[in-house]
């Protein structure tokens, strides 16, 4: 059977690895609590940092357009790198894992389940969400003023 999508990365991670994340993630929360005023900024930050899936779409491309330059310039043997990188796309894409994934996530890079958290956090620490379940409008007003909240 096959991981759910949000979880196949965080699965396959070594568990200190995932522990390291969510510190560092919980530490950031904590000092934006203490310093409100820099949290746009990082939001803005945020919109900018490459997720795990991005960072591997990125090597397999690399690699991939790689070796096809170099079998069809160099030696057709080279053309077994982009089956193998494909291979590993495919086996991610299926299980959350492939060889890049243990090193990237020590360098830090993250499931966009985890930014997306620390974008939550952060908008709720501003005072994004206060209020927007305990109005007492109707309910596709209140479903409205969630999902503008969640998407500002």
């Amino acid at each position: 059977m096959l991981p759910a999508t949000t979880d196949r990365v965080t699965d396959q991670t070594d568990p200190e690895v995932n522990d390291q994340i969510r510190r560092d993630y919980l530490d950031r929360v904590t000092d934006y609590a203490r310093h409100p005023d820099q949290i746009e900024a990082r939001l803005e930050e945020l919109d900018r940092e490459w997720d795990i899936e991005r960072a591997i779409e990125a090597n397999a491309a690399t690699l991939a357009l790689t070796g096809v330059a170099l079998g069809v310039t160099m030696d057709r043997r080279w053309l077994v790198l982009p089956a193998l990188v494909s291979g590993f796309l495919l086996q991610h894409a299926l299980q959350g894992w492939c060889p890049p994934v243990p090193v990237l996530r020590r360098m830090g890079f993250r499931t966009a389940a985890e930014i997306e958290r620390e974008r939550f956090a952060l908008k709720a620490l501003r005072g994004d969400f206060v209020g927007l379940t305990t109005r007492k409008s109707s309910v596709k007003n209140r479903a409205e003023a969630v999902v503008a909240a969640v998407e500002s």
